[in-house]
């Protein structure tokens, strides 16, 4: 496995593994959770990309979409002629063949909705197989193999290796789909909103006749796509109009998270607790009800799964306290993303003063497509700060995202907000002005250097 260490990569070797195959594979970036995972599976991880890992005896190479043909790896099996796979084509061969696929696709939202879809179908006793892209924390893992009829995949329309340019999601031959939302993203391989839902269409095109599609119906961008389709198709959406209508949201009396009736078809369904933040959530868990209901799991169990959810890392995740000033993880990158995240933790913690960090780390935030739609997503915050974008050498000048121009459009009318050149600057900056009651929000789709631990060990009197 060329390019290993990735998520669905490594996830993917995991699984291979348990079912009984050898795997080795290669990383150029070596590092913890992903490396630890493999080696305490056994599986051997070399480091660096090199021809001499392409061993006598390899029978099959699956290409991660990170590498390029001029890997010397790719090129070692291209001279040899060993037969490969993209990392897609490889989870639908070995694992979805012989199962009845539940794909969850959309811009925002699939990795919350499909993982909160493989634990209720876990509640309701049909043991889901699944491989999602975030870390499920009821399984303690991002994948499972599953006894049941069912596996559940996050359909990501991000493109598969460097000979499939293709989104993943079309090759995960769904029964089952849901559809989140559509929005410009990802510009780095669609250039344009019409593209994406072109692919968005191919994947809801693939339901067959007798399968079910649940889509978002408050989304303009869906409502395009879904005329003339062959397969079922079931809306879902916050007030009536829809299949499946969510009402009375209100907060749960544990005040973690919210209560709310669901109506399905005009007539009531029942009433659903969950300790998720946010109408974002309240929309991923009606497209789980839906779903859930379409497999016969029962009232009781479904709203047992929703109550019982534990979230997934890095989605609105506590991560630690200190002197009453909580530091929360979200791996919020898209405009839309990052603000119904701040609006979700404002209507949770409406008396804390939110502070919002941001790093513009994604090869489309890092690029100006979002130049104007970042300069107001950030305004129910008090406290805005922004991270220079890293590598940007790699972007030609005239796509960069100004985030000097950034910051100031966010002061204007809005929060006050500061440009920060990396983590350690920020901790240095913000430290001296942070006080006990705040909630510090840290959004970023990589590791943004450690900065969690960081502000934690920094707010701490007595290391």
């Amino acid at each position: 496995m060329i390019a290993i260490c990735g998520t669905g990569m490594g996830s993917l070797a995991g699984m291979l593994k348990a079912s009984g195959y050898q795997i080795t594979g290669s990383d150029e970036h070596i590092y913890p959770p992903m490396s630890s995972v493999l080696q305490d599976q056994g599986i051997e991880c070399r480091k660096g990309f090199s021809d001499k890992n392409i061993d006598s005896n390899v029978e099959l190479v699956i290409i991660g979409n990170a590498v390029s043909k001029n890997n010397p790896e790719v090129q070692a099996v291209l001279a040899r002629n060993i037969p490969y796979l993209s990392f897609p084509q490889a989870l639908s061969q070995f694992f979805l063949s012989d199962k009845t696929p539940v794909v969850i696709s959309g811009t925002h939202g699939k990795t919350t909705t499909s993982s909160l879809a493989a634990w209720v179908l876990e509640t309701g006793g049909l043991n889901p197989g699944f491989m999602i892209g975030g870390f499920v924390k009821n399984f303690n893992r991002n994948y499972q193999l599953g006894k049941g009829p069912y596996f559940v995949v996050e359909g990501d329309e991000y493109d598969s290796a460097f000979f499939d340019k293709g989104p993943k999601f079309l090759h995960y031959r769904p029964y089952y789909g849901v559809l989140t939302s559509i929005e410009f993203d990802h510009g780095d391989i669609y250039k344009s909103l019409e593209q994406i839902q072109s692919a968005f269409l191919k994947f809801v095109r693939l339901i067959p006749p007798e399968g079910l599609l649940l889509a978002s119906g408050e989304d303009s961008n869906i409502r395009k796509i879904l005329r003339d389709l062959a397969c079922r198709v079931e809306t879902y959406g916050i007030g009536r109009g829809f299949q499946w209508c969510a009402e009375k949201v209100r907060p749960s009396k544990t005040k973690e998270g919210l209560k709310f009736d669901v109506y399905y078809q005009g007539n009531f369904f029942e009433t659903f607790e969950s300790p998720l933040m946010g109408q974002h959530n309240i929309r991923n868990s009606l497209a789980v009800i839906g779903l859930a209901h379409h497999l016969q799991i029962s009232k009781p169990d479904i709203q047992k799964g929703l109550q019982s959810f534990k979230g997934v890392k890095r989605r609105q995740e506590i991560v630690g306290e200190i002197q009453n000033i909580l530091i929360m993880d979200d791996f919020a990158h898209h405009p839309t993303a990052i603000r119904e995240t701040l609006q979700a933790v404002k209507l949770r913690y409406p008396e804390r003063r939110l502070w919002a960090i941001f790093e513009p780390r994604s090869a489309t935030s890092r690029r100006n497509f979002f130049q104007k739609e970042f300069s107001r997503c950030f305004d129910i915050a008090e406290k805005v700060v922004i991270s220079a974008p890293p590598g940007m050498e790699k972007i030609p000048l005239e796509e960069r995202l100004d985030s000097t121009l950034l910051v100031k459009e966010i002061s204007q009318g809005g929060p006050s907000a500061v440009l920060c050149q990396n983590a350690e600057e920020i901790v240095s900056r913000i430290v001296p002005e942070v006080r006990p009651g705040d909630l510090i929000c840290v959004m970023s789709s990589g590791g943004f250097d450690g900065i969690h631990q960081k502000l934690l060990r920094a707010l701490n009197p007595h290391p």
